[in-house]
């Protein structure tokens, strides 16, 4: 049965273009933790803050756009801002170098659900951020694909990883 439901829930995926849809698809009969589970490859126990991952799965796919706060274009500090404003209730504003500056830096091996990741993409200064979620994975607006979620063992995102932060 799990995996009916994963070749169900990959061939949804595998059909819908990226930025078109505004949620990730998900079928009638899949919860947001059997979906999220299968995401993050663990176990559905683990999906418990249902209020983060029904507000990604509601941005999920959302384009990219620079400056951008709506679902009409999101960059990656402004979805990792709003995020934290709807789901933890907490302010943020500015530039991914402008976020990395009120968090307590963090070993990699401390990330928690709901610490910011950093990225040094092609640029001597923070250029990127995104916020963890469980299992090396991580939720952030792509230029090429909008709001998303990765793996932080992805070779590309080892490559450009500048540090983790947990909000002061």
């Amino acid at each position: 049965m799990k995996l009916f439901k994963l070749l169900l829930f990959t061939s949804l995926v595998s059909t819908t273009g990226c930025g078109t849809k505004h949620a990730a698809p998900r079928s009638r009969s899949t919860t947001i933790e059997e979906k999220y589970s299968i995401l993050l490859g663990v176990n559905q126990n683990n999906i418990s803050n249902k209020k983060l991952y029904s507000f990604i799965d509601d941005w999920y796919g959302v384009p990219y756009r620079f400056g951008g706060k709506t679902k009409k274009g999101v960059d990656c500090s402004g979805f990792s801002s709003v995020l934290f404003r709807e789901i933890y209730g907490k302010e943020l504003s500015g530039s991914s170098l402008s976020l990395y500056n009120q968090c307590r830096l963090i070993p990699k091996g401390e990330l928690q659900e709901g610490d910011l990741v950093f990225f040094k993409i092609d640029s001597k200064e923070i250029s990127h951020v995104g916020v963890y979620l469980q299992n090396n994975k991580f939720v952030h607006a792509t230029t090429k694909a909008g709001v998303m979620i990765d793996g932080m063992e992805e070779e590309y995102y080892r490559k450009y990883f500048f540090g983790a932060g947990r909000l002061k």
